[in-house]
């Protein structure tokens, strides 16, 4: 297969851009192949020879816009050196992405994956990008902690993300019940900051009751 051509990848991109665009500011169901061409500031037609069909476009937008946010961020993950750093980073991103209007983004992706077959395994595809920076960071931060043996970066990374994504959306209807929950997480940061402050005998008694608990991984 040849390589496309510059113009043809500046239509695909503006397109790729449209489709955010119009569902961010319209909504899923008034998202379609006139308004995103209309958004993109090219013809229709064009949403069916470069995508197929709407949909598709839709799951290369959700794809196209996860990966931008996330390289956006890359920098900022990998500088992270403890959970509460983590967590701070994470309610910055929160701030800026709604600024944005990702946040709404997200919720009208959300929704569309109820009906339109493509989305969802996009949308994930989407949230896993995050995921993965997500473990990394906890990888390595709670190697050198008590829980370091004990806890599932995988698992937590993923109980991280839900969170954020529950507390996105919970904003829409509870401004001030989504920003408790931010604090109350930067609380849990700070809890176990604590515990990372903790002489090598206090650490080590931690250990012993985690294990002593069987709360290990795979207990």
């Amino acid at each position: 297969m040849s390589p496309e051509s510059p113009k043809s990848l500046e239509t695909k991109a503006k397109l790729l851009e449209g489709a955010l665009r119009t569902l961010t500011e319209q909504g899923i169901a008034k998202t379609s192949a006139r308004t995103v061409a209309a958004a993109a500031g090219v013809n229709q037609a064009l949403v069916f020879y470069h995508f197929g069909s709407v949909d598709e476009l839709l799951a290369a937008a959700c794809r196209y816009g996860a990966e931008r946010a996330v390289a956006r961020y890359r920098a900022r993950l990998a500088a992270v050196t403890s959970l509460s750093e983590l967590l701070a980073v994470g309610r910055k991103v929160h701030e800026e992405e709604r600024a944005g209007g990702h946040v709404a983004l997200l919720g009208q992706l959300l929704a569309g994956a109820q009906t339109h077959a493509t989305l969802g395994p996009a949308t994930a595809a989407g949230l896993e990008l995050w995921i993965t920076e997500i473990e990394q960071v906890l990888t390595r931060v709670l190697a050198a902690t008590p829980f370091g043996e004990f806890a599932d970066p995988a698992g937590l990374a993923r109980a991280v993300a839900a969170s954020f994504v529950g507390i996105e959306l919970y904003e829409g209807v509870d401004a001030s019940g989504a920003t408790a929950a931010l604090d109350a997480l930067e609380q849990l940061g700070v809890l176990v900051a604590a515990l990372e402050d903790l002489g090598p005998v206090a650490q080590r008694a931690v250990r012993h009751h985690l294990r002593r608990t069987g709360r290990g991984r795979g207990a």
